[in-house]
């Protein structure tokens, strides 16, 4: 780890400098900033520590290219007003301290800023979010030791650097790591994959082979998709797991191995207990340590730090200059929901790295699911624990009108669409082509009832000309409604992500009381 000092403050450089050389940190003072570009050639650093000139627009210009680039920012400022901090923060300073300057204090978050980097390259896990930084603690606190651990988490959210980062912090590091999705492997051949097999032991064994947990013995076996694993090799594995020793297929005499077993799952595995899908004491033994591995929508605060992250890698791998996103695009990327979480998210910056027009990446350069905020239907929907059977129901009902009514909308911008894109320059091109076109496909809309009869509960009906924003509004004003005000839960039940919420309750300038919770 690497920190570079300017010298534009000498004092604070020094005595920074000097704690930073205590802790063996290796440091370099530099200046001035043209000093600085030429230090950034020879060697990147993990940190820059300015200590004078910050609203210079060198300095400015060094700290957003360093966004992209890697190194975190960290200024000394001669100005102590909160807003003008704040400014500098949001223009890429990853912290800043007003003068005169506390040095164990500036030390004290250098150091959190070092371990946090070190954390990360360690494991692969990029954020600052509160939800990820517990994870991380948590990934420190359960590395040393041997125990199971089950990791949940929706696909695509980083479970298996999870997994690698808990072997590369224990004392397993230099020991091997075998991962296998047990829910890609054909139930008969699981077994065999797993354990091993001995010559002759089933048509086409012509040779002993050995499975994934010998493969393992002294490191790290990862189960991945652990839920999808059939009931007999459920038995087989649980005596594994209780007494360290196994049997390969057609084999007579028990092999010991030592082997940490961490397991994941996009499943709630509890749930497939209480339906039997799942043995209770093979679940109670890979759940003695736990980690959950929340969403992105649930940590939107970190999708800018893992969009540069991708950029960075994306930039060198693919050898392409990338010339940055503009704020509104980015603010674009924050909001979305991302069903498929950061896989998702990396495969776009992959995309746009690959296929970048060579300027800055605007709005409408991004996918259209996502300038449009993305598709309640392609979400994915957690499923708690069994309620009491009335509020299930009522909430059933409410989901499935909400989702009707979101999923109405996009039909019908997307008929819209089609008909816009299809018609020609004159109305008597349009109907003459009209004639031989294939049928559009029409979203049904449930017949009105007459205004005499009372509708059904829960029932809604539309009349012909409704339009898409007032669909919009009462699907957000149910959920608000049913959540009691929740903003967090009813933007759930909408599929959409808080801010992209309140900003349509803005929007709608719909009365306070509808989203302040009881």
């Amino acid at each position: 780890m690497k920190v570079l000092l300017t010298l534009n403050d000498v004092e604070p450089a020094v005595r920074i400098n000097a704690g930073l050389e205590r802790d063996g940190v290796t440091t370099e003072l530099v200046s001035p900033l043209d000093d600085i570009r030429a230090a950034l050639k020879r060697e990147k650093p993990d940190i820059i520590v300015f200590t004078g000139e910050l609203s210079d627009p060198s300095t400015i210009a060094i700290v957003k290219a360093q966004l992209w680039e890697g190194a975190a920012a960290v200024g000394l400022s001669d100005k102590v007003d909160p807003a003008h901090l704040e400014k500098l923060r949001t223009l890429g300073f990853v912290d800043v301290f007003p003068k005169p300057v506390n040095v164990e204090e500036v030390l004290a978050g250098l150091r959190r800023i070092l371990d946090r980097r070190r954390l990360q390259q360690l494991t692969g896990l990029i954020g600052e979010s509160d939800a990820l930084r517990e994870v991380m603690v948590q990934v420190e606190q359960m590395a040393p030791v041997s125990s199971t651990v089950l990791i949940e988490g929706e696909s695509g959210t980083g479970k298996e650097l999870v997994a690698r980062g808990i072997r590369m912090l224990s004392n397993r590091r230099n020991k091997p790591f075998i991962a296998v999705n047990v829910g890609a492997l054909p139930e008969s051949l699981l077994e065999s994959e797993l354990f091993g097999h001995e010559k002759g032991a089933f048509t086409g064994a012509a040779e002993r082979r050995l499975g994934r947990f010998e493969l393992a013995d002294t490191g790290t076996l990862f189960l991945d998709e652990i839920g999808e694993i059939p009931s007999a090799t459920q038995v087989k594995l649980l005596r594994v797991l209780e007494e360290r020793e196994f049997m390969r297929v057609g084999g007579a005499q028990p092999i010991e191995v030592d082997v940490r077993v961490v397991a994941a799952t996009n499943q709630p595995l509890r749930e497939l207990v209480e339906e039997g899908r799942f043995r209770a004491d093979l679940f109670y033994r890979l759940n003695v340590l736990r980690i959950y591995l929340p969403p992105l929508r649930e940590r939107p605060e970190d999708v800018p730090l893992l969009v540069r992250r991708f950029v960075q890698d994306y930039s060198k791998q693919h050898d392409r200059a990338f010339h940055g996103i503009s704020a509104e695009a980015m603010q674009m990327l924050v909001e979305y929901p991302w069903p498929g979480n950061v896989r998702e998210l990396r495969n776009l910056i992959e995309s746009m790295v690959v296929l970048s027009p060579g300027h800055e990446i605007q709005p409408g350069d991004l996918p259209r699911q996502i300038r449009d905020g993305g598709s309640a239907r392609f979400l994915p929907v957690h499923v708690g624990p069994v309620v009491r059977a009335q509020e299930a129901a009522s909430g059933r009902e409410l989901e499935f009108i909400v989702r009707s009514l979101l999923e109405l909308k996009l039909q019908v911008e997307e008929l819209r669409r089609r008909m816009d894109d299809a018609r020609p320059a004159s109305a008597e091109a349009w109907i003459g082509d009209m004639h031989d076109a294939a049928p559009l496909s029409v979203p049904s809309v449930p017949a009105i009832e007459p205004r005499d009869q009372a509708p059904p509960p829960n029932v809604i009906t539309l009349a012909p000309g409704t339009k898409m924003a007032d669909i919009e509004r009462t699907a957000i004003e149910m959920a608000l409604k049913e959540t009691r005000g929740n903003r967090r839960r009813a933007a759930e039940m909408l599929g959409i992500g808080e801010r992209t919420l309140y900003r349509k309750i803005k929007e709608y300038r719909m009365p306070e009381q509808l989203y302040t919770l009881d």
